[in-house]
């Protein structure tokens, strides 16, 4: 089998959303470091989570060589010169060490709760194309003029500017066609979902997480990044959402297709799941680089301590 993307050096994250106080919060970010992980990210919801920008800042002062991120802002809760300036600010005090994730947003509950126009997608994606555009426009090295459907821009000059150039890596994540285009084209990191198209995590979803689904998506970004010559500058990566470090394999695959109401052949096969021992772990996350490109590869805080492990083996590699 030829792989779709070169290879990029192994690199892993871990999803954080909450903690009851700042003490627990530190000390939660520095075991992520100390234990070889490259990132920290975090959802940009209206939940029982903290509020990303405050709390990503916090693990970056609490630590020295972690990245931070979230996965993903929503471009609709924040105007994105706001957002720029508060995620160049971040970049500078951490002296280079941001992500910078952006979405077109999709959960529909927290457009409902907070009184936000929920559009349709087509809407959405237009207004996050344009708030990208704004987001570059402004750590630029210029001053920039913007007009656009949705943001007009005039003589805006970003200050600060981001310690990394051209700016911090922008991640974007997607399960549709159009999204995947635009983040082949423009990110520098892909990230790969199920469909959020239903504007909730339900059986839409689940039902788009099979290899199968994945690697039509995986084909449409590779043609994208291909025909805009950047191939070779594309990380790809995955939230596994299913993980599970143990030695029964078939036990926990069988309890978890029967937890979600899929049949077990779809978690055997789904990229998003990862079961097995270390050994089976590392060696199913090596075939994923070859079939699909997923090199960076994010777990739940839950799996921070057992999935370590796979971490110490493969991260660089």
């Amino acid at each position: 089998m030829t792989a779709l993307f070169p290879h990029k050096p192994f690199r892993f994250g871990v999803q954080l959303s909450n903690s009851p106080d700042r003490t627990s919060w530190v000390e939660q970010a520095r075991r992520v470091e100390s234990l070889g992980y490259a990132v920290a990210t975090m959802p940009d919801h209206f939940g029982d989570q903290l509020a990303p920008v405050p709390a990503l800042q916090t693990i970056l002062d609490s630590t020295t060589s972690l990245r931070a991120s979230a996965l993903v802002f929503d471009n609709d809760y924040k105007h994105p010169v706001v957002l720029a300036k508060e995620l160049a600010t971040m970049d500078v005090l951490s002296d280079g060490r941001v992500e910078i994730g952006l979405g077109a947003g999709w959960m529909m509950s927290d457009y409902e709760q907070a009184g936000i126009q929920y559009d349709r997608p087509g809407v959405r994606i237009d207004r996050f194309v344009e708030g990208l555009a704004v987001i570059k426009g402004a750590m630029g090295p210029d001053p920039f003029s913007f007009q656009g459907e949705h943001y007009t821009i005039t003589d805006y000059d970003g200050l600060p500017k981001p310690v990394q150039a051209p700016r911090p890596p922008i991640i974007i994540g997607g399960g549709g066609k159009r999204v995947l285009t635009i983040a082949a084209r423009q990110a520098d990191i892909v990230g790969v979902n199920g469909s959020l198209h239903a504007g909730v995590i339900g059986p839409e979803a689940i039902a788009t997480m099979t290899g199968e689904v994945i690697a039509e998506k995986v084909r449409i970004v590779a043609a994208a990044a291909d025909a805009a010559g950047r191939l070779d500058h594309i990380e790809m990566n995955i939230r596994a959402f299913f993980v599970s470090v143990t030695d029964d394999r078939a036990g926990q695959v069988s309890g978890m297709a029967q937890l979600i109401g899929v049949e077990e052949q779809m978690i055997e096969d789904s990229p998003f799941a990862l079961i097995g021992s270390t050994a089976k772990i590392a060696e199913d996350i090596v075939a994923r680089r070859e079939q699909y490109g997923f090199s960076y590869v994010i777990v739940g805080p839950d799996e921070i301590d057992v999935f370590a492990p796979v971490v110490a083996q493969l991260a660089g590699q």
